[in-house]
């Protein structure tokens, strides 16, 4: 009996992949919450319009209020993770997350709503700081980018659920404030994941000695006078091309339903787990299961673009291919009647191509004690396109009356993104051609 539990105890020690890959469940739920409560808004925005009397230029200041504090967030979450330690800033971005989610919920009036999505907002930026710290404490040369992209795989999950059942949610129980009400759950259940993540940590610190990671999206002001052109580039591009899928995607619903009158959800009889299962076996026939064909395409074929990436280099030319991609799928659902869901499959490529070669290339253009201040900035002034242009996409749609305008705006985001991608290939084979070679380090 003893040599029994002896065994067992050690299968299940921190130096054990046992353990390091049950830590990594904790780890990976922390923005599962976070990441349905961000799209939920966008699943049920037709709905929001209607039972609110709200323009679509208020929701789209719900996510300009997340923005804004992500921006802010961004600039001092590092150094705040750096100050308390992961555990302890980690819990305090999810206890934000929980209590901003909460206030969107039982909102009563639209400022609240707006200071729910400010408080969320707040939080939900630099818990994916935390995690990235996390996941270099725990798998630091020791299957990193295997616990980076189940985390985010995840972390997509969340998304994916609340595009496809948003609306099933406010139809099956009576009312929007039920799907707002998951997403607190959801919230909840990433909360739950933290606190696991911690006392497990604990565990393993004083097994393994364990050091602290420092945030690794800190931004050191004084680095960023060294960057070269390349980084601006790379930047801009970051900028331009979210700025042409996130914002577009929180209206994208009500865009479907609008103009195409695609069904809310799918028909179903049976119970409610029944018609969610219905509910994602039709993605191409509901509005909000089309708006969710983006994240869908991420978490499948991103591990394979890492990895297509990695071997063959050519990550300024697969951006210029992405941003141009974009531009056409946005005209067509404009300009046209054509179905949507072609143009979202093919804008789901430019989705899965572009981060796959842009993220990466930053340590091939940053010093190593640089990238943290990168990642960073470039976080920072990503968030800034991702509070603005949802604001222009509802003004738009409400001064207009359609969403034309606001896919010639997102089709020419595209092109600027093409400009700075044709500028990033000609500086790096100025700066000796490391992005299109297919070397995996940095220089």
């Amino acid at each position: 009996m003893t040599n029994t539990i002896e065994q067992g105890v050690s299968a299940f020690h921190p130096s054990k992949a046992l353990y390091r890959f049950s830590i990594l469940i904790f780890i990976a739920s922390l923005s599962f919450g976070s990441y349905f409560a961000y799209d939920i808004v966008s699943a049920i925005a037709p709905t929001l319009v209607e039972e609110l009397h709200a323009a679509r230029g208020t929701v789209g200041t719900f996510f300009t209020m997340y923005s804004v504090a992500a921006v802010l967030a961004v600039l001092f979450g590092g150094m705040l993770i750096d100050s308390l330690g992961t555990r302890k800033a980690s819990f305090l971005f999810s206890i934000l997350v929980f209590i901003g989610a909460a206030l969107v919920w039982k909102a009563k009036s639209i400022p609240i709503f707006f200071l729910g999505r400010f408080i969320f907002g707040a939080g939900s930026e630099p818990l994916v700081v935390a995690q990235s710290a996390m996941l270099a404490r725990w798998f630091k040369n020791k299957e990193l980018a295997l616990s980076f992209g189940l985390s985010l795989t995840v972390s997509r999950l969340g998304s994916l659920f609340a595009f496809n059942t948003g609306e099933l949610i406010t139809s099956y129980f009576g009312s929007f404030r039920y799907a707002l009400l998951t997403a607190v759950g959801a919230c909840a259940v990433s909360l739950a994941g933290n606190i696991f993540y911690i006392l497990m940590d604990r565990r393993g610190e004083r097994a393994l000695k364990l050091k602290n990671e420092s945030a690794s999206e800190k931004i050191v002001f004084k680095d960023i006078k060294e960057f070269k052109p390349t980084f601006w580039y790379v930047t801009f591009l970051c900028l331009t091309f979210y700025s042409a899928i996130f914002p577009f995607t929180a209206l994208s619903t009500d865009f479907f339903v609008d103009k195409w009158g695609i069904a809310r959800t799918a028909t179903a009889s049976g119970g409610f787990l029944a018609q969610v299962f219905n509910n994602l076996l039709h993605m191409f026939t509901t509005a909000g299961g089309i708006s969710g064909i983006i994240i869908f395409a991420s978490m499948i074929f991103a591990p394979f673009a890492g990895g297509l990436v990695d071997k063959i280099g050519k990550r300024a030319t697969l951006m210029i291919i992405g941003s141009l991609i974009l531009i056409p799928c946005h005209l067509l659902m404009g300009l046209t009647r054509i179905y949507p869901a072609y143009s979202m499959v093919v804008l789901g490529a430019a989705f899965v191509l572009v981060p796959a070669a842009m993220w990466p290339s930053v340590p091939l253009i940053v010093r190593k004690e640089r990238v943290g201040t990168a990642f960073g900035l470039m976080t920072a002034i990503q968030n800034i396109g991702l509070g603005l242009f949802p604001l222009l996409n509802g003004l738009l749609r409400d001064l207009t009356h359609t969403y034309t305008a606001s896919s010639i705006m997102f089709a020419s985001l595209g092109l600027f993104g093409l400009t700075f991608s044709f500028l990033l290939k000609r500086a790096d084979a100025r700066e000796g051609g490391g992005l299109e070679s297919a070397r995996k380090q940095p220089q």
